[in-house]
């Protein structure tokens, strides 16, 4: 991840924006600004840690709309982990992941924005974690979808991969994905994938949402190049996948929709390359994290 991306100023700036940090009234009536101070990140469960860099990037940003805003330098900062401790590792209850030293009143107004972003991307890796070797022994890996929060896409995605996941598609130009609806409003599927393939830049495959065995054999040899299995059961898909390998062995084959970890390694044996998981970014738990701040002279 490119922590000083303007992608991810960007998203750090609208955050920081929204909890209308530079205008921290309760730290600006209590908080002598020239105090510093240390904070001690702390995780409060067993998690995969993800977005450590956001804490620098969140005081970067911080510090260009403060000199937009014409406001005083609030001095330099100093954020420091143990060695072993990085994006992807597991992490134990009561670890410290990071230490901060900068101006306390700083600490205090970006204090929320640096836990939510890292409590959610922790959450975010650690699911994916599970799903990960839910599956590990297989030829399937485990993919995430659009299925991200609103404005969080770039960060929800980095956190899949310090899981141990794969992206799929970034937006909607990248990649031609026909589902159902295209299918159905093109005039069908035939119709559908010859215009894909028509208009489509070099290189870019053409994946095809599929609901039975007929539809996929169809797609294939309609020329798609990823063939998407939806709504259907493990034993539907094991069969599918054992025609589609013996015609032909280039395709990629992929599953989604209802993927838990109850059903995933089932799912995962019959074959298929990939595990779209629309849960990764749509419905994990943001783990427990705490700041612990206290004054600091140095």
């Amino acid at each position: 991840m490119d922590w000083k991306s303007r992608k991810v100023a960007a998203i750090l700036e609208a955050a920081l924006a929204e909890d209308k940090a530079t205008g921290d009234i309760t730290t600006a009536l209590t908080i002598d600004p020239d105090l510093r101070a240390s904070a001690t990140v702390l995780v409060r469960q067993d998690c995969v840690i993800a977005g450590l860099g956001c804490i620098a990037a969140v005081f970067e940003a911080f510090n260009a709309m403060s000199t937009r805003a014409g406001k005083k330098s609030r001095g330099r900062f100093e954020v420091v982990s143990h060695p072993e401790i990085f994006d992807g590792v597991n992490v134990r209850k009561g670890q410290t992941v990071a230490v901060i030293r900068h101006n306390a009143a700083t600490i205090l107004s970006c204090e929320r924005v640096i836990l939510n972003l890292l409590q959610r991307m922790s959450g975010i890796a650690t699911l994916t974690r599970e799903f990960a070797e839910e599956t590990a022994g297989t030829r399937a890996r485990v993919l995430d979808t659009r299925k991200t929060m609103p404005g969080l896409r770039l960060l929800d995605k980095y956190a899949v991969c310090c899981g141990g996941g794969q992206n799929h598609r970034i937006d909607l130009q990248d990649g031609v994905m026909l589902k159902q609806s295209h299918l159905s409003l093109a005039g069908g599927l035939e119709t559908a994938i010859a215009r894909a393939i028509k208009g489509r830049k070099s290189g870019q495959k053409i994946e095809v949402e599929v609901t039975d065995l007929q539809q996929a054999e169809t797609a294939v040899r309609a020329g798609a190049d990823v063939i998407l299995f939806v709504r259907m059961t493990p034993r539907e898909v094991a069969l599918a996948v054992e025609h589609i390998r013996a015609e032909a062995s280039h395709i990629l084959l992929e599953v989604a929709e209802h993927l838990n970890l109850e059903n995933v390694r089932e799912y995962a044996e019959t074959g298929v390359d990939f595990l779209s998981i629309g849960g990764l970014t749509r419905s994990a738990t943001a783990v427990d994290l705490s700041m612990r701040i206290t004054a600091d002279v140095y």
